[in-house]
């Protein structure tokens, strides 16, 4: 049986005049070959939210006694903290708190400067009655229904950095260029170029890299009024942007049809048929979906 974390609910948003009701449901799959799930899916009230821990490959370090496990779990609990604190402070500003938050969780045991120190993207949406805010930190895509058009909002600089990084890797001399020694060589560089201007940002250690996310803000009312939305970890968003089972909009129609996790049942089926279309150094990938439908507001 596939190992599956739900949640839905309907509850309205906003306390005055006519409820503006945000229907949720999510599901979330670790990946089959693994012990435990680095992905995370969570609601606080109207923030809804998807976490996808990096995954540390076999035989590199850390400097932390931590794994992406723990980070998620507690970015999440601090994310909540902060927006239960401060629930009309800007989503760049919670997610900043909540890394720092998060540092002092750590208890002085871990070198937070290490480069490998554990990290997380982020994508957020929060339903603020009026209105839609959105946060998306590297590669954890959000897919929008607005105005009857359907968009992507993606993070692509670690994408680019990979593509810059694939060039450099593919400069070391041939005595070297054995498969191990390419990788090791790859990930190394990937980590020095880990929340730095030329390179990509992500949720770790450092709060300044939440200002570097991409925001947005989409209305309820009127013709450009948002319907739907779908929050990807990029196990999941492999069926579009890996796999190319459908495109954005016929993502959206099928976890609307279906529910969040037939979408992942058929990225396990793609991951099981296509290893010739498998990346990075994943043969399966953790999968997670927050789904959000939108009663019209009156």
């Amino acid at each position: 049986m596939r190992p599956l974390t739900t949640f839905g609910s309907t509850d309205p948003i906003g306390a005055a005049g006519p409820a503006q009701v945000m229907r949720v449901s999510s599901a979330s799959a670790l990946a089959p070959d693994r012990a435990v799930n680095e992905d995370l899916v969570f609601r606080f009230g109207p923030l809804v939210g998807v976490l996808d821990g990096a995954t540390v490959p076999d035989g590199f370090d850390t400097g932390c006694v931590h794994g992406p496990e723990w980070y998620v779990r507690h970015l999440a609990a601090r994310i909540g903290v902060a927006e239960a604190v401060r629930p009309s402070a800007r989503l760049t500003s919670n997610l900043a708190a909540a890394i720092l938050a998060v540092r002092a969780d750590h208890g002085g045991q871990c070198d937070l400067d290490h480069p490998g120190t554990p990290s997380s993207t982020v994508c957020l949406l929060r339903d603020c009655g009026d209105q839609v805010d959105y946060l998306v930190l590297c590669d954890s895509p959000l897919v929008l229904d607005a105005g009857g058009q359907v968009s992507v909002v993606t993070d692509n600089r670690l994408d680019t950095a990979m593509a810059e990084l694939r060039e450099t890797v593919a400069t070391v001399p041939g005595g070297a260029a054995d498969p191990v020694t390419r990788f090791r060589h790859a990930v190394s560089v990937q980590r020095e170029r880990m929340n730095r201007t030329h390179g990509y940002w992500v949720a770790a250690a450092d709060p300044d890299a939440a200002f570097h996310a991409v925001t947005g803000t989409l209305p309820r009312r009127g013709p450009a009024a948002i319907r739907r939305a779908a929050l990807l970890s990029d196990g999941a968003s492999s069926a579009v942007e890996q796999f190319g089972l459908t495109d954005w909009a016929g993502l959206l129609d099928l976890v609307s049809a279906d529910g969040p996790g037939a979408l992942i049942d058929r990225v396990r089926d793609a991951e099981r048929d296509h290893p010739d279309r498998l990346r990075r150094h994943k043969s399966t990938d953790d999968a997670s979906v927050v789904f959000c439908e939108f009663e019209p507001a009156v």
